[in-house]
């Protein structure tokens, strides 16, 4: 299995002020774990704003054929969580679907 990814695969979504941290520890157990187990990496961003909070994960895959394995399907298929719609201002319909260009990661 290749370890290099060259896809990164960008899900946003958007809660009230009031519910990130809640929707916080809710992705923390049942959206992450899934990619853990999958991809070759994983990030989880929060951005406090105003009113709303903003999460973005991003996940890397070696290949699309990897990705379209873990969606069962298209690899631009959104999986919303059971509870996202509680949470979410909006449910996301889409993904972002980005070919690394370059990956340097010497972080100093």
């Amino acid at each position: 299995m290749p370890t290099t990814p060259s896809i990164a695969r960008i899900w946003r979504g958007r809660t009230l002020s009031g519910d990130a941290d809640s929707y916080e520890a809710y992705l923390r157990k049942e959206g992450i774990p899934p990619l853990e187990r999958t991809a070759l990496g994983v990030q989880l961003f929060r951005e406090d704003r105003d009113a709303d909070t903003m999460f973005t994960t991003i996940s890397y895959w070696a290949d699309l054929a990897a990705m379209a394995a873990f969606t069962k399907g298209s690899p631009t298929k959104v999986h919303h969580l059971d509870r996202d719609h509680e949470f979410l201002i909006e449910l996301p319909d889409r993904i972002e679907i980005n070919h690394i260009l370059i990956d340097n990661q010497g972080l100093r």
